[in-house]
């Protein structure tokens, strides 16, 4: 038997014998209640589990390091990115965006790709998915999006009908909508997938002149995919299959690379655009704009405890560090508020402090107070500024340029140009370019399959809303849909 100077003790510290047997009055009698360490066991375990994520529940994360392979230094004054052979930790957390804990990890669903960077100059979280686009570009519509992923209010279950009549009504989801129904929607587990920080971005140089980025994060293990078949049988198998592929891997030291690329669009060629280059429902063509070797990252670590920090790991793309900045995509701009808002939701003011999120580096501010404060809570140091005691200063080298702005009208219909609202040309080059003829019949399997789960006396409104999205993307697949569906004759698509 293994023995150490541990003992067994409460949190407070105080040693203690009985951790099995509550005191009573007899062998037979009633417990007493100055049994405190029957109170104390209680009162943790009834307070064990913090809200999910309202998204992203279901994940997985590593640690490890990401390394500087090519020199963007004429792109940013990012310290990180200052030369060749830098290097930093950082946290990579894999999950389902619109999965509960409890779900399978091969359902079919965009996987959330987020890494935080632990940087010199403070932490940078970069939040992406495994899609280069989204299903909205609107923040005002998201919390309406996922609540069609989530669960009807009334039967308490999955429902396609509530996705697609949500998607029907709703164009720009159709790139989105396109990637997930091809068998990109059912990754063979996360390792095996592309990360894209999917926003456009900013990067700002020592010069001071700024421009627009998308990141890329190409699997070193290739590309593997599920059939839709193929998924549905992982989830009777082992409905934790991602998970234990990268454990599994990490711990047999099969460490997981990625290669960091970025795409680059100066101002000129955003204003020349024939779309709108912030809009997070389109991609930037590769033919254009060509990806950029950054650097190199792979996970090789797991966490000796899944809840201190894959649980509480908190990513906000507010957090970005000096020489790479934001964009006027407008989902991202929604981001930026409440990602923070859901963290201190979950975790607490103070959610910072905990260690998978604490920065590593010396940090200075005068925030005070609040539930969970555990780190000094800056002792006798004033907690306001401007004051005559401390030596805590302004970097003004850090200071950013005034950012020029298209419009100084504010309104809520606003639109670059017509290119705005073509929702698909792109997911019909996707279907008809880039997908293989085995992609596209997996596609429309996937579609079909999906779609026959609409139910409802609106089911034919539903259907045909986007059936006529589906032929105005690309005439095959529309027709090939509908015949899947058992519509073969315009006045059934009329009616």
């Amino acid at each position: 038997m293994k023995t150490d100077d541990k003992k067994l003790s409460t949190a407070s510290g105080i040693p203690y014998v009985e951790n099995e047997n509550t005191m009573s009055v007899g062998a037979r009698g009633p417990l007493l209640l100055e049994d405190f360490i029957l109170h104390d066991k209680m009162a943790h375990f009834n307070r064990e589990r913090i809200p999910e994520r309202v998204v992203h529940a279901k994940g997985t994360g590593a640690y490890g390091k990401f390394t500087v392979t090519n020199d963007i230094s004429r792109y940013t004054k990012a310290k990180l990115f200052s030369k060749l052979g830098n290097s930093c930790k950082l946290f990579a957390r894999f999950s389902q965006v619109g999965g509960e804990k409890g779900s399978a990890d091969s359902e079919r669903d965009p996987r959330g790709f987020a890494l935080k960077f632990y940087t010199e100059d403070g932490n940078w979280d970069l939040v992406g998915n495994n899609t280069p686009v989204f299903f909205i570009k609107d923040p005002k519509k998201f919390s309406d999006f996922i609540h069609t992923q989530k669960r009807d209010p009334k039967t308490n279950l999955k429902s396609p009908t509530m996705m697609w009549d949500f998607w029907s009504h709703t164009p720009e989801s159709l790139h989105q909508v396109m990637i997930l129904m091809s068998d990109r929607g059912t990754p063979f587990s996360h390792r095996y997938m592309h990360g894209f920080g999917s926003h456009t971005f900013s990067m700002i140089s020592a010069n001071s002149d700024k421009v627009w980025v998308k990141f890329h994060f190409i699997t070193q293990q290739g590309i593997r995919n599920f059939t839709g078949a193929d998924a549905d049988a992982m989830r009777g198998i082992d409905p934790d299959h991602s998970q234990r592929d990268l454990v599994e891997a990490i711990e047999n030291k099969d460490f997981p690379k990625w290669d960091m690329k970025i795409q680059v669009m100066t101002p000129q060629e955003a204003k020349d655009f024939p779309f709108n280059p912030f809009d997070v429902t389109k991609i930037w063509p590769h033919g254009d704009f060509p990806l950029i070797d950054v650097g190199t990252f792979e996970l090789n670590e797991i966490p000796k405890n899944y809840f201190a920090d894959v649980e509480q790991v908190a990513f906000a793309p507010a957090h970005v560090v000096n020489g790479i900045s934001y964009s006027p995509d407008k989902l991202l701009q929604g981001r930026l508020l409440s990602y923070p808002d859901a963290q201190r939701y979950r975790l607490g003011v103070n959610y910072e402090q905990i260690p998978v999120n604490k920065c590593p580096y010396m940090t200075a501010n005068y925030e005070r107070d609040g539930h969970m404060r555990v780190n000094g809570n800056g002792e006798d140091s004033p907690n306001y500024f401007p004051n005559s005691f401390d030596n805590l200063m302004i970097d003004y080298s850090y200071r950013q340029a005034a950012m020029p702005l298209d419009s100084a009208i504010a309104n809520w219909y606003d639109r670059n140009g017509p290119g705005d609202d073509d929702h698909y040309t792109q997911p019909g080059i996707l279907f008809k370019k880039v997908m293989t003829d085995d992609d596209r019949k997996n596609t429309v399997t996937n579609i079909v399959n999906s779609m026959m789960g609409i139910t409802g006396e609106m089911k034919l409104d539903i259907i045909n809303r986007q059936l006529c999205h589906f032929f105005a993307m690309d005439k095959r697949l529309g027709t090939a849909v509908a015949q899947g569906l058992g519509i073969t004759n315009e006045e059934e698509l009329m009616q």
